[in-house]
């Protein structure tokens, strides 16, 4: 690996005028974030393969929402009733996977307080429901199942997976 210099705080554009962080501290930063977060795809891997995935994904949103449309197999608690019905739905030695609308949304997040704060390990699901649907997943309404063509914006069209 090469080594080079910090870069300095004297560009002349927005990107660089704040310097990027060390080595270290962004290690730290975006190893965190990985702890914090999981993405559609990785979510999708994991619920596609056999045996369990060790996590359970929880749909944060209302009951028309839900209805609207959600994920196969997940579990449905709108973050108001968290404090109520999670003990009775949910088991604290399973990571929960929350997930909202989209990335708009902060619902998702407010849900991962709710379960963290009564002792539940938590990730939020990026992209939210908008890009489970966005990337090509299936998904069940109140009507039943359906799919979605993948849209080239969020998702490779032509192979397995985007290789990030």
């Amino acid at each position: 690996m090469v080594m080079t210099s910090p870069p300095t705080a004297t560009a002349d554009h927005p990107v660089l005028r704040v310097p990027p962080a060390s080595p270290a501290a962004a290690a730290a930063y975006f190893g965190a974030s990985l702890a914090f977060h999981a993405d559609v795809f990785d979510v999708a891997s994991a619920l596609a393969a056999d045996g369990d995935p060790g996590f359970v994904v929880l749909d944060s949103r209302s009951t028309a929402s839900w209805d609207q449309g959600h994920i196969p197999g997940a579990v449905h608690l709108p973050t108001a009733l968290i404090p109520e019905q999670a003990a009775a739905l949910l088991d604290p030695a399973v990571p929960v996977v929350t997930y909202c609308w989209g990335p708009g949304c902060n619902g998702a997040a407010r849900a991962a307080l709710a379960l963290a704060q009564r002792g539940f390990h938590v990730k939020e699901m990026l992209g939210g429901f908008e890009y489970w649907v966005r990337e090509g997943f299936a998904y069940e309404t109140w009507e039943g199942g359906e799919r979605r063509a993948a849209d080239p914006l969020t998702a490779p069209v032509d192979a397995a997976d985007c290789g990030c």
